[in-house]
């Protein structure tokens, strides 16, 4: 993830195992590889118009305070399937999910639609998802 990380603009420093670690055991469910290499190097980032909401970090609570796991658990909606867990949004409602096999997140992304309630699949994981969005940013800087 380390290549891919110059394509996210945001800063934030990332957290440690044990925060993941802690939020997969609230969770219920392990993160794929590629999402715990991402969050240990930025956390809460921003790809495109998409924000991953951030993992609590143990180190600075206030700033992370609605963090992955509450979205998960007390802002949820209503009618998303239980095994879909919500790992950013757009601000328009629309959400960025990984499914759960298991215990397990699998690694494709995809995108539930608030209006319709609907899933689509994305892309086929993180590194390609923040591929896919800076090449979707990149082409609309230069369209008018």
């Amino acid at each position: 993830m380390k290549d891919v990380r110059k394509l996210i603009h945001t800063r934030k420093t990332g957290v440690d195992e044990l925060d993941i670690k802690a939020a997969e055991d609230k969770l219920g469910a392990v993160f794929p590889e590629q999402y715990k290499e991402l969050f240990m190097l930025v956390n809460n980032a921003e790809i495109g118009e998409w924000i991953l909401h951030p993992i609590k970090d143990h180190r600075n609570p206030k700033k992370t305070w609605d963090d992955i796991v509450r979205q998960n658990t007390e802002v949820r909606e209503e009618d998303m399937s239980k095994d879909l867990i919500v790992i950013g949004d757009d601000s328009s409602g629309d959400k960025l999910c990984y499914k759960v096999n298991n215990g397990i997140m699998e690694n494709e992304i995809y995108l539930w639609y608030h209006e319709e309630a609907e899933l689509e699949e994305y892309a086929p994981n993180l590194k390609d998802f923040i591929i896919l969005i800076s090449e979707e940013v990149t082409e609309d800087d230069f369209e008018e």
